[in-house]
């Protein structure tokens, strides 16, 4: 809250906020700002006082008055914000050419990454998209670090290169963890990366050049959206169902446009927590070997779900899906790894791509964690945040029905994909001056549209405190 007994003035303290969160790109270009009337009514302050710190920000050039419209975040025409909107126009025109509506106004390349990595101070956040740092506290990830540092290993693994696929030894450890998923993949086709991110940008850079279309689950991970079209790829969005993606739009794609690369989250899908089916993993595969196109399979979500679970890869064998998976979301989010596992003829282009990239990855963490999955460490950690996180799933869904909230899907996994009633473009402004960030539903799509929609993280809503809040400024916007 704004402060009268503070050192700054009101106006000073107004303009620093905003102008913050427009450099963080909470605020994205493009944005309108609440107007005069609504702002001071939101911080408690006179609408003089509002006009004056409008005025600061235009005088720093972050803002522009539009006539008879009000203010609003000036664009910054950045090299990868213009390769968005080039991506984005791709998307807008199949979309169109489908009969469906122009959206709103591109999603900005980097708004989310810079919000779900800003802090907000000590409360839980509820769009944030990894477990709470005291879920991922352990005594085995230190012992694993100080196990493989010693000094004769620090020195003789810090002098030279890595292997360039990666630790040899955690490339044999990944493969017979894959195998309990009944993958049968060689440690040969396995190649570590700089976490899931990367290993997902290693297919994408190897398998596509810019202008290809490419298929996508909508709603879905922001990143990957944003990622894409920063290489200039022609995104096409697939509807995601609670049985997988919507199979007819799919099949028009595929014959309208060649698509040459499909990119699914087929288990505890992000942000629906939807798991595919077996029918429609069928189907899909069915639809890359007629239309020729290949499956890159992110199972970001792996720990957290069942071994038994339905995925592409275990189906098809590893013929024209990627596998890509990581460990951020369950052991260690700061130590950036991650992998992919591929057909033995796009091992060697895939391996290319990662050493113009990065060169190799760091020996001494994946020694690390190789040692945390052969010792078992790893599994029976996960088996305690699976426990752990069912009970936090089942106090956050009763909190969120408690203060007026629906779920467009069965609560499952991380996310829920939460009914609000309101634009939550906005409702995630308003809840920022109390300290919460929101991931609003417009960030899930591959184009800016409106959405009464938000994902929520239920480890990080079990408070009453949170719930209270945002109902109070939902129902205040109704």
């Amino acid at each position: 809250m704004l402060m009268k007994a503070a050192a700054q003035s009101l106006t000073e303290q107004l303009a620093m906020r905003l102008g913050e969160r427009i450099r963080n790109r909470l605020l994205v270009p493009g944005a309108r700002l609440p107007s005069v009337r609504q702002c001071a009514q939101q911080q408690g302050v006179s609408p003089s006082t509002v006009v004056a710190a409008y005025d600061r920000l235009l005088a720093q050039g972050l803002v522009e008055a539009r006539k008879n419209r009000g203010f609003f975040v000036r664009e910054t025409m950045q090299p990868v914000a213009a390769l968005s909107l080039i991506a984005t126009n791709s998307v807008i025109d199949s979309r169109m050419a489908a009969g469906a509506p122009a959206p709103r106004a591109p999603v900005n390349a980097t708004a989310l990454i810079r919000g779900m990595f800003q802090g907000s101070g000590d409360k839980p956040q509820p769009g944030m998209g990894v477990l709470p740092p005291q879920w991922l506290e352990t005594t085995f990830m230190p012992a694993a670090v100080r196990r493989v540092t010693g000094t004769r290993v620090l020195q003789d693994f810090s002098l030279q290169y890595g292997e360039p696929a990666g630790d040899s030894g955690l490339r044999q450890s990944l493969s017979k963890k894959l195998a309990r998923f009944n993958m049968q993949v060689a440690p040969g086709q396995i190649i570590t990366t700089v976490g899931a991110t990367h290993a997902l940008d290693i297919v994408s850079r190897t398998l596509l050049r810019p202008g290809d279309p490419v298929m996508v689950e909508e709603p879905g991970w922001a990143v990957e959206f944003a990622r894409l079209a920063a290489l200039g790829m022609r995104v096409l969005p697939v509807p995601r169902r609670a049985d997988g993606p919507d199979l007819a739009v799919m099949a028009k794609y595929c014959e309208a446009h060649a698509p040459k690369l499909f990119v699914s989250v087929s288990v505890f899908h992000n942000p629906t927590g939807y798991c595919l089916a077996p029918g429609s993993a069928h189907r899909v595969l069915q639809l890359a070997n007629a239309y020729n196109f290949h499956i890159v399979e992110d199972d970001t979500y792996s720990h957290l779900a069942p071994e038994y679970a339905t995925r592409l890869c275990v189906l098809d064998g590893l013929q024209r899906t990627i596998y890509v998976s990581g460990f951020a979301k369950i052991l260690a989010p700061n130590w950036r790894i991650g992998f992919l596992a591929a057909p033995p003829e796009l091992v060697e282009p895939l391996l290319d791509t990662k050493l113009l990239a990065t060169l190799t990855t760091p020996a001494l963490l994946e020694k690390a964690l190789a040692w945390c999955i052969d010792q078992g460490q790893l599994r029976r950690h996960a088996e305690r945040i699976r426990t752990r996180l069912d009970l936090a799933r089942a106090r956050s869904v009763k909190l969120a029905l408690a203060h007026g909230c629906s779920f467009a899907a069965e609560p499952a996994g991380l996310f829920g994909w939460v009914e609000t009633g309101v634009d939550t473009d906005a409702l995630s402004q308003r809840m920022l001056d109390d300290g919460y960030l929101l991931a609003p539903g417009a960030l899930f799509h591959a184009s800016r549209q409106p959405s009464t929609l938000m994902r929520i993280n239920f480890a990080t809503t079990q408070e009453v405190a949170f719930w209270k809040v945002f109902a109070r400024l939902r129902d205040a916007m109704h």
